[in-house]
């Protein structure tokens, strides 16, 4: 395969393209307390509070909730009392699990009482090195408890499927068995993993390719390249648009264990089309209905707010479906996505929180995350290669 670029700015020969080198997404996270604005306060107990400063200020930069929780579901939280019974009762569990002592605080007002208990917890955490930042608070079933976060490292790699290649398949009779059995894969991917399509609208590679379209018009390139550029664009979107109308076929679902059982292996290109996509019917067997972005932590910013776009690579922005990853037109696009990646700080994966609960802290079970994205880059190289 050819030596495609690796986007920390160093030749590299490698199984599938890669983005620029990002911070991993634990490190980038707020540490966990409380984001009490909207909740109703405690008239009940008023108590003068003059000291405890730098809990006070660590309190302002914290917020209750994981990455997942809804800002809506914070604001229905009115019944201050259920919260702090709920939460003392979580901080009890949580330092009996890690053999922790912690400051009495109840007698505050809240929700300095719980701000203070978070940076009290958080700093005795740090001193028998554990990572705080791993630890959030969540909702379950109705509950504030704390759980560990736990995240799947994608790497640095674009997790692209390109549609030309199969559309190629269809116009060589020798591969139509191949072609047919591939599109069951692709419809899995499109219909059941949801992956995104680059020819709809609310796709970010949609977005891209008609910037990229929109600044072809008034760039000063010579004749020859703008008509070279012209036509991968209409290729893009005609092929890209006859792709699409064959993978949302859900019969190509329903006769994908046929065309499994009735594939003839006669080389190794067969052998290596019928592998990636048994294990794709397998992965649709056990997984019937989930996504690919089943785990992808939800902002723990406002979600109106525009700013939170700006601090991680979203996963729908290195995962999706793409015209192709060769020629001129996907090295410019190629290119832009480099450059937008290098304005971001960390990157979204795949994430689990796994509620402390007394019992032994299992290990997150991200069998779905492996085996898909080690599928979509079987998948890329065996159509690239």
């Amino acid at each position: 395969m050819n030596a495609t670029k690796n986007y920390s700015g160093k030749d590299k020969t490698t199984r599938r393209t890669e983005t620029t080198k990002v911070t991993s997404t634990t490190s980038s996270l707020r540490k966990l307390a409380s984001k009490t604005k909207d909740f109703k306060r405690n008239s009940e107990r008023q108590t003068e509070i003059s000291t405890y400063s730098t809990a006070s200020n660590g309190f302002l930069k914290c917020r209750f909730l994981p990455k997942q929780e809804d800002v809506e579901i914070c604001r229905d939280c009115k019944d201050i009392i259920n919260i702090e019974r709920d939460f003392y009762k979580s901080l009890s569990t949580f330092s009996s699990q890690y053999n922790l002592n912690p400051m009495q605080t109840r007698d505050f007002d809240y929700p300095y009482n719980i701000a203070l208990a978070i940076w009290d917890i958080g700093g005795k955490m740090k001193r028998i090195n554990e990572d705080w930042s791993n630890f959030k608070l969540i909702i379950e079933n109705e509950k504030i408890q704390f759980a560990k976060q736990e995240t799947f490292d994608v790497g640095t790699t674009l997790f692209f499927i390109p549609v030309l290649p199969l559309f190629q398949m269809f116009s060589n009779k020798k591969l139509k068995q191949n072609a047919e059995l591939l599109l069951s894969v692709y419809c899995y991917l499109y219909k059941v993993a949801d992956v995104p399509y680059y020819r709809q609208e609310d796709s970010y590679l949609y977005w891209i390719y008609d910037m990229h379209e929109e600044w072809l018009t008034q760039d000063n390139k010579d004749e020859e390249d703008l008509q070279e550029y012209r036509r991968e664009f209409l290729i893009s979107k005609n092929i890209g648009n006859k792709i699409e109308q064959k993978i949302s076929n859900i019969k190509n679902l329903e006769f994908f264990n046929h065309r499994l059982n009735n594939f003839k292996v006669k080389n190794e290109f067969d052998r290596d089309c019928q592998k990636i996509a048994s294990d794709a019917f397998a992965l649709y067997l056990q997984y019937p209905t989930k996504k690919v972005f089943s785990n992808k932590p939800s902002s723990e910013e406002n979600p109106y707010d525009d700013d939170y776009c700006n601090t991680a690579i979203g996963m729908e922005k290195y995962i999706s479906f793409v015209p192709d990853t060769k020629g001129s037109l996907y090295r410019n696009i190629e290119e832009s996505i480099n450059a937008e990646f290098n304005e971001y700080g960390s990157i979204e994966e795949p994430t689990i929180y796994i509620p402390i609960n007394g019992r032994s802290i299992t290990t997150a079970d991200f069998d779905f995350e492996k085996r898909f994205f080690s599928l979509i880059e079987n998948l890329h190289d065996l159509l690239t290669t």
